[in-house]
């Protein structure tokens, strides 16, 4: 089990999610989500391409050498520590990210970011005992196209896998709630409420 990082706390609908997540699974749900915010963070400052840069290619060399040659004192990557056989996930993501920086729209740049996600996202899966690679991918690059829509103000993309037809193990609960949150959040406050809270209790 990851531990909790000690800074860059999640934003309440993040931390809603992960509360779906069995106990187990949380300290880990929250090392990726923080993990993903803090790359997005530094990949869309605005102004700031080259500065990105430096500060993403630290990650990405973390994250190509082995857990025990990673330095301490840092509290994300100490809360990553048990992704060991996971780290080309976690590169990916940084890479991902990276086809970001400077607010480059390119179709293809947001469409690799959106894989890059969803990738972690299976990862993440696995270290938890699931199998679902194929469920997870579905929703995970589902979710990562229309929240990085909503980041980048491009048009929200065509859905073509509903809800219903992908079911995820109890581990992967907070993507079916990051899912719903992601399509339904621009209705009202507390319809909105009710669909996160029936996403969280029975995963559809």
């Amino acid at each position: 089990m990851a531990e909790r990082p000690a800074s860059d706390d999640l934003p309440p609908p993040l931390q809603l999610a992960v509360a779906y997540a069995p106990a187990r699974a949380r300290a880990d749900w929250t090392a990726l989500l923080t993990l993903d915010r803090r790359l997005a963070r530094m990949a869309l400052a605005a102004g700031e391409p080259v500065l990105a840069q430096i500060k993403l290619a630290w990650w990405r060399d973390r994250f190509a050498e082995p857990v025990s040659a990673w330095p301490k004192g840092e509290p994300l990557l100490a809360a990553l520590r048990g992704w060991d056989a996971e780290r080309a996930a976690l590169e990916g993501l940084v890479d991902g990210w990276e086809g970001l920086v400077g607010f480059d729209l390119d179709r293809s740049a947001i469409a690799v970011c959106a894989q890059r996600r969803a990738a972690a996202l299976v990862a993440l899966d696995r270290l938890l005992g699931g199998k679902a690679v194929e469920a997870v991918g579905i929703v995970a690059q589902r979710w990562a196209l229309v929240d990085l829509a909503e980041r980048l103000g491009e048009p929200e993309p065509e859905l073509t896998s509903p809800v219903a037809a992908v079911r995820l193990p109890r581990a992967m609960r907070p993507l079916v709630v990051l899912d719903g949150l992601a399509r339904y959040g621009n209705g009202s406050a507390w319809s909105a409420l009710a669909r996160t809270i029936r996403l969280g209790m029975i995963g559809r």
